[in-house]
């Protein structure tokens, strides 16, 4: 019997602010499943997450939150020494502000992906990862949380009953305990599309992805991230759709299991 193969392909947006565009989230929206709208901590204002949901939603793109800690300048991508509870608070009152948005223009909030700095930590920090799950489903129990592939997120949010998605990265590079190599070493983003692609199919079809270090690392797959602010964001994007049909790799929204 032949496996079938699904993923969700999704894309970080809204992550404009004021007079300042950033990102190809129109160009890109066609190409993806869903959406991680900025919630104005990190990237975003009003009439951004307006427009943007907007979008995703003639698009017929699944809509997510993308909360990330209070750092405008550093674009939420630098670590912040925030308790549990403050990252709770920080992220109901993101989910918030978005859902309002989605609610007015008729839509649903499908998931919610925490942001860089805040997605990292919570990665590795069982404690902070709690507290966003527990914020997460307070505010949205039937929302899918994304986490960093076998990540304390991923298990918190499953321990709680939320439903979860693994999520693997198609532009970044991997370190041997599956972690993403940060941003500030050698070598962490991939500028090259066809390693970017042939990364992604592999972690996809094998469940390994190939660590800097030359070691495999196994991975689960189930959305794909593809960053919207990266200069090849909109090539990748559409390299990767088209190769994951030929692939007979179906792309769609939800292909991960429900809570247990």
């Amino acid at each position: 019997m032949t496996q079938s193969y699904r993923v969700d392909l999704n894309c970080d947006m809204g992550e404009s602010f004021g007079a300042y565009n950033l990102g190809h989230d129109k160009a890109i929206l066609p190409y993806v499943t869903s959406a991680n709208i900025a919630c104005g901590y990190h990237a975003g204002d009003p009439a951004v997450m307006k427009r943007t949901v907007r979008l995703a939603l003639q698009h017929g793109v699944a809509i997510g939150a993308h909360p990330g800690l209070p750092d405008l300048v550093g674009f939420g991508r630098r670590d912040m020494a925030v308790s549990p509870e403050e990252a709770y608070d920080m992220v109901v009152y993101q989910l918030g502000a978005l859902l309002g948005f989605v609610r007015a223009e008729g839509g649903t909030l499908h998931h919610v992906k925490p942001h860089g700095a805040l997605y990292n930590m919570a990665a590795v920090n069982p404690q902070l990862a709690e507290a966003i799950t527990e914020a997460v489903y307070r505010v949205q129990p039937e929302a899918c949380l994304y986490g960093l592939a076998g990540s304390a997120l991923i298990t918190a949010g499953q321990k709680l009953g939320l439903r979860t998605a693994h999520e693997v990265f198609a532009d970044r590079t991997y370190l041997p305990d599956g972690t993403l190599t940060p941003r500030r070493q050698p070598g962490a983003l991939i500028a090259d599309a066809a390693t970017a692609i042939a990364q992604v199919v592999r972690m996809i079809r094998e469940g390994r992805v190939r660590a800097q270090s030359g070691e495999d690392v196994a991975i689960q797959a189930d959305t794909v991230c593809i960053h919207g602010d990266g200069p090849h964001a909109l090539a990748f994007a559409q390299q990767i759709r088209q190769t994951l049909r030929q692939e007979g790799i179906a792309v769609q929204a939800d292909p991960y299991p429900s809570a247990p």
